[in-house]
């Protein structure tokens, strides 16, 4: 008897410890399991939930940092703040306005890639403005308003067509009446650091983007020399699409297991 029960301990022990290694396999899978990810303009960090959700579920630690959009300097302040709070290696996602942020925020020594989802990937001394002049998209400058204390947000009224055309109605409704206005001084700000130039970087190109060219997408990830991804999907590919936005962030953090600063500058200055 002494002994079945003996055997019935250790069976319960090795089942226990095959349920445990089974959670979170695909983290468990590569080297970084904390994954930061950065909102865009007149957004918050609520529209990654689809995105938080599966990634969560497949074994990361997902942190949303929420830039107050007051300022570059603020909004790459207050995504190191999230970095910092990370016990590990991270992986760096943002959105739109949030890859200016990334670019900056992600020279930070626990960042180990930069994923950029229909974002912005300015160099060193470039700014948003700047950068979004070379190849505008379809959203008409009259569609973007000001306030009086100067911040920006996108009409209400224009906001479904420009920014969110394949969410349903109802949310892009909701989305454009919940807008955060971004400081207009942000996109004028100029980046100090370009992460991207000494870490692998990954770029989703969102085909059906009215706010950001997708062509001009295609030439800043080939610039970068991100490895890139083409989603069908509308500016906001990250809440339409979020397993495909979620399998790419999956694949950088599994594919940084044997990066290095040097050999990121080895292959960046072989390109």
């Amino acid at each position: 008897m002494a002994k079945a029960k003996r055997l019935r301990v250790v069976l319960t022990a090795l089942v226990a410890a095959a349920g445990l290694a089974g959670n979170g396999a695909s983290a468990a899978s590569g080297t970084v399991r904390n994954i930061v990810l950065v909102h865009g303009a007149v957004t918050d960090g609520s529209g990654w939930r689809g995105v938080y959700d599966i990634l969560t579920r497949d074994g990361y630690h997902v942190t949303v940092a929420q830039p107050p959009l007051t300022g570059l300097a603020d909004d790459v302040a207050a995504t190191k703040r999230a970095i910092d709070l990370q016990d590990g290696p991270v992986i760096l996602a943002g959105h739109s306005y949030g890859g200016t942020i990334i670019t900056i925020a992600g020279a930070d020594p626990k960042v180990r890639a930069l994923v950029y989802v229909a974002a912005l990937q300015p160099d060193v001394g470039e700014t948003t403005n700047k950068l979004a002049a070379m190849m505008p998209g379809m959203v008409r400058a009259s569609d973007l308003r000001p306030t009086k204390d100067g911040f920006i947000f996108v009409d209400p009224s224009r906001f479904p067509a420009d920014v969110a055309a394949d969410l349903p109605r109802a949310q892009a409704r909701f989305m454009a009446n919940s807008q955060v206005p971004v400081a207009a001084a942000a996109f004028d700000a100029p980046v100090t650091v370009a992460a991207w130039r000494d870490k692998p970087s990954y770029g989703i190109i969102a085909m059906e983007d009215r706010e950001l060219n997708p062509k001009f997408a295609r030439w800043m990830y080939e610039r970068s020399g991100a490895k890139i991804t083409q989603i069908e999907g509308s500016h906001l590919v990250y809440i339409s699409h979020p397993a495909t936005v979620a399998r790419v962030i999956e694949t950088a953090a599994r594919s940084v297991r044997g990066w290095s600063a040097a050999a990121a500058g080895a292959a960046r200055n072989s390109r």
